[in-house]
């Protein structure tokens, strides 16, 4: 037990260390930020295609089914109140809507370029572009999500479950199978293509599926700890706390998605720190390239002068010659 408990401090207190790193934090509220501005966004334009485009109002229940299975009551109820879906669908507006959505990307990218020891990131248009693919391939998976959980009134049908509790509790079980996977799926996708260098995918994949699994886990803690929560940010924040709550549990997953980069990485960073490349004194073990100075790069290597051998004539020696 006491060797069990040592392998997971082992495994856990690098990420303790990555963070307490101010970077890292930084990175989590830049993304919770964009979170903020671009869930509800994206709300819109999957409810409006769902609902103009495919005219399908099962699949609206289902999203209403999805916010109310992941946010607390109170803020998954202000965000179902609030979502006005256009009667029309209008594609500059679904256009705008996207590129508005697609600015959590930006920061992230940044975040999973400094875990994987990238120096460069890609230009604001190539972010972009990369973030739009995203945009394009998380919707999907969220239909495809949003499909299946519609279609769940018809396979309880078929079955033939008469039983009210039964039939909710298989509801929710074929949800959670397909909603967790897409999650990995769509964190895979993330952790593979956002990253401006390439990564090994076996590392990300084993990344992916833990970090779907601990959103899950962290969805179940905020259900816990929400009735205090929710008090306290209605004591402290008033009007505002809904919009500090979507920060919060943002900042939280967040953290959770750099976690997963940093458990990645970690090998990586493991193997360059043995070869030298790693600063030793970066508390976050992040890969850090160790270069010369600016003012020493062209700096003639100092070679230590020999001391001048001294000879000593006997000083009788100098009366005979004087």
């Amino acid at each position: 037990m006491i060797s069990l408990l040592r392998k997971v401090w082992a495994f856990v207190k690098p990420t303790i260390h990555y963070w307490m790193e101010t970077e890292v934090h930084v990175y989590a509220f830049s993304i919770a930020a964009n979170v903020l501005l671009s869930f509800f966004p994206f709300l819109v334009v999957i409810m409006s295609i769902c609902k103009n485009g495919l005219h399908w109002h099962g699949a609206v229940d289902a999203i209403n089914i999805a916010l109310q299975d992941y946010f607390p009551g109170s803020v998954a109820d202000f965000v179902q109140r609030n979502l006005t879906v256009p009667k029309s669908m209008e594609w500059l507006s679904m256009l705008l809507l996207l590129f508005t959505a697609n600015g959590v990307f930006e920061p992230l990218e940044v975040a999973l370029n400094r875990a994987w020891g990238i120096t460069k990131n890609r230009s604001f248009v190539k972010n972009q572009l990369i973030s739009y693919g995203l945009i394009f391939a998380c919707g999907t998976l969220a239909l495809i999500s949003t499909t299946i959980t519609a279609l769940n009134p018809l396979v309880i049908r078929t079955i033939g479950i008469t039983n009210a509790d039964f039939a909710a509790f298989v509801a929710a079980a074929i949800f959670k199978g397909v909603a967790v996977p897409l999650v990995m799926l769509a964190l895979f996708l993330v952790y593979w293509k956002l990253p401006n260098g390439d990564v090994p995918r076996d590392r990300i994949v084993i990344a992916a599926i833990g970090v779907g699994l601990l959103l899950e886990v962290l969805k179940y803690v905020q259900l816990l700890v929400w009735p205090w929560m929710f008090q306290k940010l209605q004591r402290e924040y008033g009007p505002f706390r809904i919009s500090v709550s979507l920060i919060f549990i943002a900042f939280f997953a967040s953290m959770l998605v750099l976690a997963g980069a940093e458990w990645a990485s970690r090998p990586s960073r493991e193997l360059a720190l043995k070869a030298g490349e790693v600063d030793e004194d970066d508390p976050s073990m992040l890969r850090v390239a160790k270069g010369p100075a600016k003012d020493s790069v062209n700096a003639p290597a100092k070679v230590p002068a020999k001391p001048a051998a001294s000879v000593e004539k006997p000083a009788a020696a100098q009366e005979q010659g004087a």
